[in-house]
């Protein structure tokens, strides 16, 4: 079985490309998908503007692709909570530099789900 995992990027996007460590504000997302434990295949999605429908925009984007999980670095606690209603589980990466070395955590099991713990408020502090 297959799925896919966002991982939100600097550009270019791509396994080698820097996390955007904050899921709404990244330039673009890096789309990897997963099966039998494996990367199956690379792309990038678009970020949408953030002003349309503010945080919970990138929420319904990715949902909307078909995006299962999340590897992020820094979301507050909406974006999270709409995660979850969407079905979507978010894992905490901001401990990683690169897209693919994220990925290969989450491959592995070393990702922690991302809990309010890990929530930033909006005020810069991540």
């Amino acid at each position: 079985m297959s799925f896919l995992l966002a991982v939100p990027s600097c550009m270019p996007g791509g396994l080698d490309a820097q996390m955007g460590m904050h899921f709404g504000h990244c330039d673009i997302y890096t789309i990897v998908e997963i099966e039998d434990n494996a990367i199956k295949a690379v792309s990038t999605l678009e970020n949408v503007p953030h002003q349309q429908g503010g945080c919970m925009a990138p929420v319904q984007h990715l949902a909307s692709h078909g995006v299962k999980a999340l590897l992020a670095g820094g979301m507050g606690m909406r974006p999270l909570m709409g995660f979850q209603q969407v079905g979507v589980n978010v894992f905490f990466a901001g401990q990683y530099p690169t897209v693919g070395a994220a990925v290969q955590a989450f491959l592995e099991g070393k990702l922690p789900p991302f809990t309010m713990d890990f929530t930033c408020g909006g005020g810069g502090h991540h």
